[in-house]
Formats: structure tokens, sequence, C-alpha cells
């Protein structure tokens, strides 16, 4: 069966899932996350994607990003990889892919699920018991959103900018949402739309993006179609 085209509706973020392979981890030290982001960098420059939060692990990258055209996000990641990968390769000698196949994504509501989106990007080394807190982490975008540092590669979206009328009032806003828990069903529900390449949002959302993406935005209904009642004809 054909592969379907990666989706894209036009100014819709979309989060991103690259998983790395079990047998070998994606960075070994600081140079490779700080090439990784110089990588990510140029590419979101060249073809055009807004990267809103990000977090590098050994084990996986994720992504909250808003492609300006069909192409952006494919090409941004394809570049990355090549790149990436070629310096990984040379440096440890060794060959082949760092993936554990393509990436995954899925365009989000961001009225619904952008901020959501966010935090669970920002604590995801958490969740992998890379630290106890988010802003411990150093290759995220945690401490961007909270006021800690400033970084080059964040094109804030407007939702972060509607917490606040400065910055200040914005990252506090932020760190309060970062402090409350996350409801784990919505949690799975956004990993799974990624994993499943699907779009995520609410019934009126779904059906406005089939009108407007480039492709179908949600799985066909299982099994053959039911077959209908044969009716007689008129003599």
């Amino acid at each position: 069966m054909a592969r379907l085209a990666r989706l894209y509706v036009p100014e819709q973020p979309q989060y991103v899932i690259l998983r790395g392979l079990e047998t070998q981890p994606a960075f070994v030290d600081d140079q490779d996350y700080e090439l990784f982001i110089d990588c990510l960098k140029a590419a979101a420059r060249d073809h055009r994607l807004a990267i809103h939060a990000y977090a590098l692990m050994p084990g996986a990258v994720h992504l909250l990003a808003t492609p300006t055209d069909e192409s952006s996000l494919p090409k941004a990641m394809q570049a990355v990889g090549r790149r990436y990968v070629a310096h990984f390769n040379r440096r440890y000698a060794r060959r082949g892919t760092l993936w554990e196949g393509r990436y995954r994504a899925t365009v989000i509501e961001a009225e619904r699920y952008f901020l959501l989106a966010s935090l669970v990007v920002e604590t995801a080394p958490v969740r992998a018991q890379q630290v106890a807190l988010p802003k411990d982490y150093r290759w995220s975008s945690h401490r961007h959103h909270i006021g800690l540092g400033l970084d080059s590669l964040i094109t804030d979206h407007r939702l972060f900018w509607s917490l606040g009328n400065t910055p200040f009032e914005r990252q506090r806003a932020y760190q309060e949402l970062c402090e409350q828990p996350l409801d784990e069903r919505e949690v799975n529900q956004l990993q799974q739309a990624t994993l499943k390449g699907w779009v995520l949002g609410g019934e009126n959302y779904r059906k406005w993006a089939a009108g407007a993406a480039n492709r179908r935005v949600s799985p066909l209904p299982r099994g053959r179609p039911r077959k209908l009642p044969d009716v007689p004809q008129a003599r």
C-alpha cells in the first residue's frame, strides 16, 4: 500500500518526534548536542520552519514547529539528518542511520493543544528521568520560556505571547502552567496522534482541516463498507 504524504495544513503547528535507534544514542556529549542545534537552526532558516519548542535527548528529539509550506518540515528534517548523521558517523567511526525510521508528526489544533504540546516537549527529559525539573535540562527550550536564557532557535508562538503583556508576565504564567500536573489522557492522545500521523483536534477543527489539508486527516473506517439491502424496483 502506498505511503501517505506528510500531513500539512497551512499555518498549523505540528508536534514532531524523531526516535533514535535503541542500540545507539543519537547524542554522546555536548559537542553532538550543539552541532544538532546548529543544524536545526540552519535548516529552519533555509526552509522557513518556525521552531516553538524542542527537547534533545539521547534517544529522541521532540519538536513543536509551524511549517511555512508543505515542504518546510520534511526538507528541514532531511537537511538536519543528512548533516548531523554524517558528522556523527565520522566522529564515532560508524555507518548507517541513527534513527529508528522516518520522523513522526501530527498537526494539532493550536487553541486546544499548543500549550499542552509545548509542555509535553519540554518535560520529556523529566519523564525520561534525565533530570528532576525541566529547568535543569540544558538541551531544551524550557529555560527560554521561563526567562532563564534567550534561545535564538525559538520563534515564540502567538499563544505563548497571549500569556501576558510583558516578557515577565508570559514567563511567570508559563512557569505556573509547567508546575501543574499534565492530563495524562491528553498527553497520550498527543503522542498517539503523532506516532500515527493524524490530525489532533476537536470535531469542528478536524472538519475544517480536512478541507485545508494536502491529504486525509483521519483513518478510514475499519472493515468493509456495510452492504445496503436490496430495494425492490417498482413495476
